[in-house]
């Protein structure tokens, strides 16, 4: 059986394959082979206005990942360092407080983003060794750009430069998204018990109605933007 932190390798390099025209389909690949079905995926972090936790179900993790590469990122993957694994009767866990999330985004400018944090991940124990629950607690983060780039800007350009992109690691277009598919999850009743998303019709650019409509296809209707995230 494959160990927990060979896991998260073989999701850097799936990431890895992604390209800009990977649609749907292949997110849900993504996330087919890496989660399980009734898995849940947690961010908590904190920010100007207080602590922040938000939980994205397994129908809309592919949403989720997807959201991060419409920010403006354009590679992403987990550095782990003294990662311990603990094995249960039916699950095994990996838990790492030394755990990076390396986000490399080509817009608005060429910046290099290390989000640190716990992430603990809960397997089950099997062969496949999906992942049933993942939580990314983050403490801080760190935006690095070049001296190329920082030599290139006009010299009232250095101000703009020293604004993050980012707040706590998150673009605006994944912090919406977190904060839009709680309220959804919220109030829309889940996929009932049967019914495999996979199988559901590839959702149009129609504006979003809350009726017969699942969580993933009102998530995947939804325009997060780029635009500044306020919390309310």
């Amino acid at each position: 059986m494959l160990q927990p932190d060979y896991k998260i390798f073989e999701m850097n390099k799936r990431l890895q394959q992604r390209t800009d025209d990977s649609d749907n389909l292949w997110w849900d690949a993504f996330a087919n082979e890496f989660f399980d079905d009734e898995a849940q995926l947690t961010l908590t972090f904190c920010l100007e206005d207080g602590p922040k936790r938000y939980t994205v179900g397994r129908t809309l993790i592919p949403r989720f990942f997807r959201s991060i590469f419409e920010g403006g990122v354009t590679e992403l993957h987990w550095e782990l360092r003294h990662a311990k694994d603990s094995f249960h009767q039916n699950t095994v866990s990996l838990d790492c407080d030394q755990a990076t999330m390396v986000t490399q985004h080509g817009k608005p400018m060429f910046t290099k983003v290390y989000t640190e944090g716990r992430l603990i991940v809960e397997f089950n124990f099997d062969d496949l060794l999906r992942i049933r629950s993942w939580h990314f607690a983050i403490r801080n983060h760190r935006e690095l750009i070049p001296r190329s780039v920082i030599a290139m800007q006009e010299p009232g350009m250095v101000e703009t430069l020293s604004k993050n992109i980012t707040r706590q690691g998150l673009t605006a277009t994944t912090l919406n998204y977190l904060r839009v598919s709680n309220e959804v999850s919220s109030r829309i009743e889940p996929l009932s018990e049967g019914v495999d998303p996979d199988t559901l019709p590839l959702p149009g650019a129609q504006t979003l109605t809350g009726q017969n409509m699942s969580q993933q296809q009102q998530m995947d209707n939804l325009d997060f933007g780029s635009e500044p995230f306020q919390f309310q």
